[in-house]
């Protein structure tokens, strides 16, 4: 029998009203195992009544109270761990290791926001002039909205709510309708944690739900996560509406390989961030760039059989998979047709992996690892993300072609570099145009203390998520300028004020 999922408003399960559903599939067998309601322009509304009415009450609590709610909530999160993890594979087909982890990513981030008090603190300024103190306050904008992506259901999500919620919002989820399990399991464990009802509310939806956050006049700021056409539309159309929009869009991420790094150490990078979680992370290495032919020929060498030997499943397989299938039919249909045009423009399949099947998984949706060398920049391959278990290597003659291609790409998410050279490296980090920088570190995605967001045409907005830009994010900035009759002079002035 298949579940119908529903919406969480208002601190309640709400099943959904405007009769339209999309099907959750198993990613394993192509099966539909659950369905999600697609909220309309009402239920859409009555999430964001529902915020409303909770939010002034809720921005009221003291930063502190606010702060032990989040403390809560973690550990909510590490009792539900493995439960949450379960229902995340189920749903996306990531392996159970690597579902635990896009919790843990974002139970860190909840971990960051416990300290909001501090991070809450304005400024002041004694006797700026006769009399006068000035000081500034950080207070809450209202109600937000996040609009989050099938790829991290449990991380992105609490990238966007936590730290909106400890800075005295409210906040309205809509979730992938891929896989909303567990940003509904999330609202509950909020509501657990001690978040008053209304404080969080999920909807399920599609462009309709999506249009109508984006258009509603009581909601000030979207954050959203997904490919670069929409976060221009998302950061377009939200901005037009006079709301605070941040958007993150696609990658491209190269690693250079130079001639002096650990090749062992760069192909075993190469391996787990290329193909971790079946490529489906906008933080993948998906171009590598050894510097000359000696060093590509090598790599190449290395990373064949390493490829050749990964381990493909279905999650409930255990440790004994490395990745599982694409999201849905629609994806798999779209990597294959980007590994086709790789080889029919003239790039090397050193390994294919188009062709993986699974006995019993026939109607999964599996893609082997596939390697490709002699990758050039004008090849589809190269310029768009594959978003799947796909690595293309360009070969680059110096480190100045290598570090140009980065430069000169449309993406700016994230860029690595391999090599035991000091100077190398850090007149990388200083001329690179990428948000996301890692010096021997394949996936450089910052810790929760620090924020993340690439350049370029992978963002769209001024601040970053999480780390002190999220605090930033989620509210506004009141400064106070206050003097006391004992400072006031008589008689009206009529000059603008100045400091003498």
């Amino acid at each position: 029998m298949t579940t119908e999922l529903t919406h969480f408003i208002g601190g309640e399960h709400v099943k959904g009203a405007s009769g339209r559903f999309a099907d959750i599939y198993n990613p394993a067998t192509g099966e539909v195992q659950a369905k999600c309601p697609l909220a309309n322009a009402a239920e859409v509304r009555a999430a964001v009544e529902s915020a409303r009415a909770a939010q002034p009450g809720w921005a009221a609590w003291n930063p502190q109270r606010r702060a032990r709610v989040m403390m809560r909530f973690v550990g909510l999160l590490q009792r539900d761990m493995d439960k949450l993890a379960e229902a995340l594979s189920r749903e996306h087909g990531k392996t159970l290791p690597d579902a635990r982890g896009d919790v843990q990513r974002g139970l860190e981030v909840a971990e960051f926001c416990i300290g909001a008090p501090h991070l809450l603190k304005g400024e002041y300024t004694e006797g700026a002039g006769p009399g006068i103190d000035m000081y500034s306050m950080r207070q809450p904008i209202g109600i937000a909205a996040g609009i989050t992506p099938f790829n991290f259901p449990a991380m992105i999500p609490m990238w966007k709510f936590c730290p909106a919620l400890v800075c005295g919002n409210a906040f309205i989820l809509k979730p992938s309708e891929r896989d909303p399990s567990v940003p509904l399991m999330l609202g509950e464990l909020m509501l657990e944690a001690g978040a008053p009802p209304g404080i969080l509310n999920v909807v399920n939806g599609d462009k309709e739900a999506v249009d109508a956050l984006l258009d509603d006049p009581d909601i000030g700021a979207i954050g959203f996560v997904g490919s670069t056409p929409i976060a221009r539309y998302v950061y377009s159309r939200g901005t037009a509406n006079g709301k605070r929009v941040q958007c993150f869009g696609g990658a491209k991420n190269h690693m250079i390989v130079m001639p002096d790094a650990d090749l062992e150490q760069a192909a075993d990078a190469l391996i787990g961030s290329a193909y971790g979680a079946a490529g489906e992370r906008c933080m993948a290495i998906s171009v590598a760039v050894p510097v000359g032919e000696a060093t590509a020929d090598a790599l190449i060498e290395k990373l064949a059989p390493r490829v050749e030997s990964l381990k493909i499943g279905p999650y409930t397989a255990g440790d004994d998979v490395d990745f599982g299938p694409l999201i849905t039919a629609e994806a798999h249909a779209r990597v294959k047709g980007l590994i086709d045009s790789g080889v029919a423009q003239g790039a090397t399949l050193v390994v294919d992996g188009r062709d993986f099947s699974m006995q019993g998984y026939e109607g999964g949706n599996f893609i082997g690892g596939c390697l490709f060398d002699n990758v050039t920049k004008d090849m589809e391959i190269y310029r768009q993300e594959i978003f799947g278990p796909v690595l293309t290597t360009v070969r680059a003659q110096s480190y100045e072609e290598a570090i140009g291609l980065a430069l000169d790409h449309e993406y700016g998410n994230g860029v690595a570099i391999y090599t035991r050279d000091g100077d190398t490296a850090r007149d990388f980090a200083s001329r690179i145009n990428i948000g996301m920088v890692g010096i021997n570190v394949p996936i450089p995605v910052p810790l929760a203390y620090h924020t993340f967001g690439g350049w370029k045409k992978s963002i769209f907005g001024d601040l970053n998520q999480h780390g002190p830009d999220a605090f930033r994010f989620y509210t506004r900035t009141k400064t106070i300028t206050a003097r006391w009759p004992s400072g006031v002079k008589e008689g009206a002035d009529f000059s603008i004020p100045v400091m003498e």
